[in-house]
Parts: C-alpha cells; sequence; structure tokens
C-alpha cells in the first residue's frame, strides 16, 4: 500500500515538474521578445517572432521527421495570398481571413501530400521546390488580374471586437500567442507516442513499416500539420505588412529557414526558436554593415556546422549536462552511517 501511494506521489510531482517546466518556457520565450521590441522595433519583433513561427513548422518536417523541402514557402506564400484576396475581395475581417489562409495552406498540402510524401531524399526536396516554382509563376503571370502580378496588392482590415490588428501592439500581442500556442502544440506532439514514431521514420522507415505501421499516414500528416502551421505565419505576414506580393513565395528564400533550422539545431523546438532569432538579426542588421552579408552567413553556417554539430541550441544543451554532471561528480559522498 504505502509503495502505490509513494509511485503516485512521485508521478504527481513529475507532472507537476513538466507544468511548471512548461510554464517556465513560456515566460522565458515571451521574456526575450518583450525585451527585444523596445530595442529594436515592434513591427520588426513581430516579423521576427513569424519568422519563428515558420521555422517551428519547417523544423517538424525535417527536423523531426527528416524530410528536407525546398518549397515550404509554397504554403507561406499560400496561406498570405488567400487571406489577403479574402481580405481584398470578400470580407475585411481578419480572423476569417486567418482561418481562410490556414485552411487553403491544409488543403493544397493534402492534395499535393498524396504525392510528395511518397518520395525521399533529394526528390522529396525537388518536388516541393518544383511546386514552389508552379505557385510562384501562377501568382505571377496566370492570375495577374486578381494577385496585381509583381505589383502586388494592399489590404485593409476592420477592428474585432477587440482586436485591431492596425494596432503595432495588438500584433505583436497576437502573434506572440500564436507563437506560443504552435510551440506548445508541436511540444505535445513530438513529446507524444507521435512524436516517438515520426522520429523513428526518420532513422529507420524500412524498419518501422516492417512494425506494421503505416509510414505514409503518419508522414502524410506530419507535412499536412507543417503546412497549415506555414500557413498561419503567411496570414501574419499579410496582416503585419497589409501588404502582398511573390516575395513571400519566392523560391529563393527557402534557404533562409533551412540556415535557421541548421544553425539553431534541427529536430529541436527550442533550436528551431534560437536559430530564427539568430538568422533574422543577421539578415535584419547585417547588411547595414556589411555589403556582402550573404557571405559571412555561410561562414558562420560551415563553423556551426563543422564545431556544434546540433546547432546552437544543441550545444548549450550539452554544456548544461556536462557542468551538471560535474557538479554530481564532485559533490561530497556522505559517510557511512551518517544521518
Amino acid at each position: 500500500m504505502e509503495a502505490n501511494q509513494l509511485k503516485k506521489i512521485s508521478t504527481e510531482l513529475t507532472i507537476s515538474e513538466s507544468k511548471n517546466r512548461e510554464w517556465l518556457t513560456f515566460l522565458i520565450i515571451m521574456g526575450v521578445f518583450l525585451i527585444l521590441a523596445p530595442i529594436l522595433s515592434v513591427h520588426r519583433i513581430t516579423d521576427f517572432m513569424i519568422f519563428c513561427i515558420f521555422a517551428l513548422s519547417f523544423d517538424l518536417l525535417y527536423g523531426y521527421m527528416g524530410r528536407l523541402s525546398f518549397g515550404h514557402l509554397l504554403y507561406l506564400g499560400t496561406g498570405a495570398y488567400c487571406a489577403g484576396l479574402f481580405l481584398k475581395y470578400i470580407n475585411p475581417h481578419p480572423l476569417l481571413a486567418i482561418l481562410i489562409g490556414i485552411a487553403s495552406a491544409t488543403v493544397l498540402a493534402m492534395i499535393l501530400g498524396f504525392v510528395i510524401v511518397r518520395t525521399t531524399g533529394a526528390c522529396f526536396a525537388l518536388m516541393n521546390l518544383a511546386f514552389n516554382h508552379i505557385g510562384f509563376f501562377l501568382v505571377l503571370s496566370p492570375l495577374r488580374t486578381i494577385t496585381n502580378g509583381e505589383d502586388g496588392f494592399g489590404i485593409s482590415t476592420v477592428p474585432e471586437s477587440f482586436l485591431d490588428f492596425g494596432s503595432r501592439p495588438i500584433m505583436f500581442a497576437f502573434t506572440l500567442f500564436c507563437l506560443l500556442f504552435v510551440f506548445y502544440l508541436l511540444r505535445k506532439l513530438t513529446s507524444a507516442p507521435y512524436g516517438v514514431l515520426i522520429r523513428s521514420i526518420k532513422e529507420d522507415e524500412n524498419r518501422v513499416r516492417f512494425l506494421g505501421y503505416n509510414t505514409f499516414i503518419y508522414k502524410w500528416i506530419t507535412f499536412v500539420i507543417a503546412a497549415a502551421i506555414a500557413g498561419l505565419a503567411g496570414t501574419l505576414t499579410a496582416l503585419n505588412y497589409n501588404f502582398v506580393n511573390p516575395n513571400v513565395m519566392d523560391v529563393h528564400s527557402n534557404v533562409g529557414v533551412v540556415f535557421a533550422c541548421l544553425i539553431g539545431g534541427a529536430g529541436n523546438l527550442y533550436g528551431a526558436l534560437a536559430g530564427g532569432i539568430i538568422y533574422m538579426i543577421i539578415s535584419n542588421f547585417l547588411p547595414i554593415y556589411i555589403q556582402r552579408w550573404e557571405m559571412f552567413l555561410g561562414i558562420s553556417l560551415l563553423i556551426i556546422t563543422f564545431r556544434f554539430r546540433k546547432g546552437v541550441w544543441g550545444y548549450i544543451q550539452s554544456q548544461f549536462a556536462f557542468l551538471n554532471k560535474k557538479k554530481m561528480l564532485i559533490s561530497p559522498v556522505p559517510e557511512e552511517g551518517s544521518k
């Protein structure tokens, strides 16, 4: 009886500690962006957070499932364009536009995913790139009458009951809420049996299939979830700038999110956040001082790749683990018989 009570108490303490760590994580994330907001600008930090949401979606696909995509911006661009066109031609209410943007990216991924997730390696990456090229071409030329081609189009919104997206502080707060929600959702998913399964697919898909799992379904679901989150990032981009143009779907910009995940550490949600912030700081401020800043970014990535195999965040984690291990080794051992 006592053993069962002790086990129950231990389980409750573990759950309590886990919840405390989650709240601490949320407070740290909020604190970082709240500190950066007055130093830089609310609009720019909002842009940083949107990119972090996009990086989290890409990390689910690449870091956890091991599928590198060079066309993930297709879903961000789809969300941005569909939300923007909805606001411009149908209804100026932003919350409805956000739902439309997410739904459009999700439906597109559901359709394309049936073909794309059947491939692996370079074929997977290039198929995504090909579809991204098609989407970019469509908004430039065939759909020019409604997208205004390369010039893009402006959008306007009407205030909701308590949300005025024309206000920078409100847009900042809403984007921060979305970032925390996405982080929480992905953390729950990746720590659940589903997360273990997609990591297993990354390591050895044939073995997972041999155990009786339908790996296609899990890959397809992961692909759709990643696209839906990218669509959310796209709708927030449209609302943050009140403008949509083909740059949101530019195939060359896909490299940025790959760099962000590699810098922070792929397969780690904290790494995706850290990498997203680092990449945005480099890409926004380095061009002011260095003309060919891309070369510096490339050199930085080479150094991180060879020096920190698991990214910046992975290196930080390893250092904390080393310090804790060292602390345990040097801590005094209680003498026998001492109380």
